[in-house]
Formats: structure tokens, sequence, C-alpha cells
């Protein structure tokens, strides 16, 4: 997600999160496609065409995501980034989870549909 990309989160987390979109406070170098198939064992990460700069902890907030099936691999996530949670963290997290449910619309993601909104409601309750 770019600098150019946050006002499309202005519209899409207040659609699909349903809080007002957090202004970022922190940009960061993300490699903005951080799930399981792009990380291997000993630690590298893979596939790089889409780094760029995002809000702080954008990366933790899409690996927490792709872990939502797996919820003591999820609490093991949000343990090793403690960006997520925090009020900082807040607009990567929201942010994220509103990118996936808009994927879930359009008929991708189903599998983490219940997870994200479960997600989306953890999200309003900060």
């Amino acid at each position: 997600m770019s600098q150019a990309s946050a006002s499309g989160t202005d519209r899409a987390i207040p659609e699909f999160v349903g809080i007002p979109g957090p202004a970022v406070t922190c940009w960061t170098a993300a490699h903005s496609d951080l799930h399981w198939a792009n990380v291997t064992a000993p630690l590298r990460i893979l596939d790089w065409e889409g780094w760029g700069r995002a809000p702080e902890g954008f990366d933790a907030a899409t690996l927490y995501a792709y872990t939502l099936l797996q919820p003591d691999l999820a609490a093991r996530v949000r343990d090793a980034f403690p960006v997520l949670g925090s009020p900082a963290g807040l607009v990567a997290e929201a942010t994220v989870c509103a990118q996936l449910l808009q994927t879930v619309a359009r008929g991708d993601n189903l599998t983490l549909e219940d997870q994200l909104r479960d997600w989306s409601e953890e999200l309003r309750r900060r």
C-alpha cells in the first residue's frame, strides 16, 4: 500500500471494518504481501515486487490475517509483533482487514470470511 492508495482505505475501512479510517502516524518500508508462502526457513522473505511504504505494522497485520484459521499461530504472531493491538498498529490492522474483506466481497479468501469479520468486530471495539 503506498501513500497514494491511502485515500482508498479512507473509503474501505469505514465500509468493510465499520470505523473511520485512522490517520497514519508512521509510514515504514514494507514487503506489502507478507504471507506464509513468502516466508521460508531459515528465515528468508521472498517475492518483493510489491514492496513500498505502508503504515507501521502492515506486514505484521498481513501475516496475522493469514494465520486467523490457526488461532494458536495467530496468537504467536500477535505476541511476536507488539505493534499489533497497539494504537499505532490500528491503522495497519484496519487496512489489512478492510483489504481482505474487499477480496471476500469479490469471492476470494472465503475461508477467512468469518475470522475477518470477527477481527473487524474486535477493531471496532478499540
